[in-house]
């Protein structure tokens, strides 16, 4: 009994030795890339206890003056989540490399993160501000989208640009379609200089309601090429004018509604390679309704319209079809546009889901 006693002692003792607190943190290195020269920064590392004792973070130093250090004070239980806040408050110019020294009552009792990145008067990193690259160039937007305009309007976009490379570069949009003038300032720009492309869309040269669609092509250097790696898609929705209506006009104007915008066909699309869903088109107004543009965008989408005038009470049925052979990698830009002279609702967009 006492050889018993004895046993069950020393295996208390030895699992009591081995259950211990476990340092783990989400990173070893944060990196920075480029920071502003003194405008402090802070690194934040999320720390995990992944032992089985309470975790304890007893002391946390940098190596150098120009940061400063906060962490959680209290015992991290097992499996659960603490905090390491390092903010470096850069002084001087160039590249940085710090490390910051974690005391714990883990093993090992000492834990080394990391924090590195370059210190610039002018931050030079434009991944975030320019996300689309071409080339050595990168820009702020990858379509040129000008939605729900109207005859005689000059709406204008612009397109950030970057010249990351080691030469001049004169941005220029290539395969520019007439009613679209673009200017670039500044004209030139040398390596790291940022500009703007100012693009203006001529709606009185659009020659069609609805949507019209297009493709630029942003240049990479002189004498560049088309391709798809440097293509802009572009489009315009041209709407009817309304702004001469007067207030009686509006009042006995037709008034489309619609039985539904959103159509889900992913149901029938997993079991059979075709789909169909009717809509209901009904003039709750008080004049003729005229459906003068249905536009479909994609080949898997197949539409047909019983009557495209529709009399004050009168409804018609929008049949929209689906071939799932033909659907491939675009089937998230399945949709259709209708332009009618309903002032309330010039543009009546369909959204189809097939996936």
């Amino acid at each position: 009994m006492k050889h018993i006693i004895l046993t069950a002692t020393a295996l208390c003792i030895a699992l009591t030795g081995m259950a211990q607190a476990r340092f783990t943190s989400n990173t070893e290195t944060i990196s920075f890339g480029q920071i502003e020269w003194k405008h402090p920064v802070t690194a934040e590392y999320v720390v995990t206890n992944t032992g089985d004792r309470p975790l304890e973070l007893t002391e946390v130093e940098p190596d150098c003056a120009c940061t400063a250090a906060h962490w959680t004070q209290t015992p991290i239980a097992p499996g659960a989540k603490g905090t390491v806040r390092i903010t470096f408050d850069a002084q001087l110019l160039g590249h940085f490399h710090k490390s910051v020294a974690i005391r714990t009552n883990a093993d090992p009792r000492v834990v080394y993160l990391h924090l590195n990145g370059e210190v610039v008067q002018e931050i030079k990193d434009f991944t975030k501000t320019h996300p689309y690259q071409i080339g050595q160039i990168r820009i702020d937007r990858n379509s040129l989208d000008f939605p729900d305009v109207q005859h005689g309007e000059h709406p204008v976009m612009h397109i950030g640009v970057v010249n990351l490379s080691d030469r001049p570069y004169e941005p220029v949009l290539m395969h520019l379609p007439p009613y679209l003038t673009m200017e670039a300032t500044p004209a030139v720009l040398q390596q790291g200089e940022k500009g703007v492309i100012t693009l203006t869309l001529q709606t009185h040269l659009l020659t069609d309601l609805g949507l019209t669609q297009a493709t630029v092509y942003l240049a990479r250097f002189a004498g560049d090429k088309v391709s798809e790696e440097n293509e802009l898609p572009v489009s315009a929705i041209l709407l009817p004018d309304f702004s001469t209506m007067t207030a009686a006009e509006r009042a006995n104007a037709p008034l489309l509604q619609v039985s539904a915008v959103d159509v889900d066909m992913s149901a029938v699309l997993a079991k059979k390679q075709k789909a169909r869903q009717d809509i209901l088109l009904t003039n709750s107004g008080r004049a003729p309704l005229q459906i003068s543009k249905l536009q479909v965008f994609h080949p898997a989408v197949g539409v047909s319209l019983k009557k495209n005038i529709l009399l004050p009470g009168e409804t018609t049925r929008l049949r929209v079809t689906v071939a799932k052979k033909n659907i491939g990698k675009r089937r998230r830009h399945l949709r259709l546009l209708m332009i009618t002279n309903d002032p309330q609702h010039p543009k009546v967009e369909i959204n189809i889901k097939a996936e």
